[in-house]
């Protein structure tokens, strides 16, 4: 596999499993990185307005959250969805998005995400519960900083020790377009842009349709945002995993279910 390559199947399943984390280079065109990037500095500004006015923008600045149903190309990109059979055969079946959000990662900035963290709470050896994806829409290198990776971490229930992230995490050196996958179990953090610009990627966590999404999406998105959803939009925003709001709900053919069969 050369660097710029997309893996097979059986090389991102190998290096999710042994490094945590895989690199497909070149998932998106320049066109769709260009839309990308002016509809994340378009939902920033709304999501940063709100922030401000509830008393949280603190250590939020450049961090957008729940970026979908605004009606641009975000919304666009869940509507075509890259990767797919990846990552539903890291879930060996379907799967949710529990969050969608923005980085824009402004130079000489930080947020929340520069300590090293897990995006998951709960440790299940053995059990796939949840998988990230980051999205480039710039280049990420030396100066522009981007994430750092502590390979092999997803397999250490501990946290580790002081320094020890600082001394070992591996950043991701990619172009604006590359999309890599990592599994919500391993230790990453952003690192500082030392560039003049914004370093903008989409973040997303992705998990089994049991699980609670930060956002309800059923009930955020409005009428008209739920009228243009295709099927697969429907499936990551959990609209085939609903929990039942009454017994005329829960009491219906399997056709009409709110919690799908296929949903495990």
């Amino acid at each position: 596999m050369s660097e710029r390559t997309p893996p097979t199947a059986d090389e991102a399943d190998y290096l999710l499993r042994t490094k945590g984390w895989v690199l497909f280079p070149g998932q998106l065109t320049e066109a769709q990185v260009a839309a990308l990037s002016a509809d994340s500095d378009r939902v920033y500004d709304l999501c940063r307005e709100v922030q401000v006015t509830n008393g949280v923008a603190g250590n939020m600045e450049g961090a957008a959250h729940h970026v979908a149903g605004f009606g641009g190309a975000l919304d666009l990109f869940l509507e075509d969805f890259p990767l797919n059979d990846e990552i539903e055969r890291f879930f060996e079946g379907k799967y949710i998005v529990l969050n969608y959000g923005a980085a824009l990662n402004p130079p000489g900035t930080r947020s929340y995400t520069f300590k090293p963290h897990r995006d998951i709470r709960h440790y299940s050896p053995g059990f796939r519960l949840s998988l990230n994806m980051l999205v480039l829409l710039s280049e990420f290198n030396e100066t522009t900083g981007g994430t750092l990776m502590l390979s092999g971490s997803h397999q250490v229930e501990a946290m580790p020790p002081p320094g020890f992230f600082e001394a070992h995490a591996e950043g991701v050196v990619g172009k604006a377009g590359d999309i890599v996958l990592f599994d919500s179990h391993l230790v990453h953090s952003a690192a500082p842009n030392r560039s003049n610009d914004r370093r903008r990627a989409l973040t997303l966590c992705l998990g089994r349709p049991f699980m609670k999404p930060q956002m309800d999406w059923p009930r955020y998105l409005t009428p008209e945002v739920q009228a243009r959803l295709t099927p697969a939009m429907k499936q990551l925003l959990g609209f085939n995993a609903r929990v039942a709001a009454s017994l005329d709900e829960y009491y219906q053919p399997e056709e009409r279910w709110t919690f799908r069969a296929d949903q495990r």
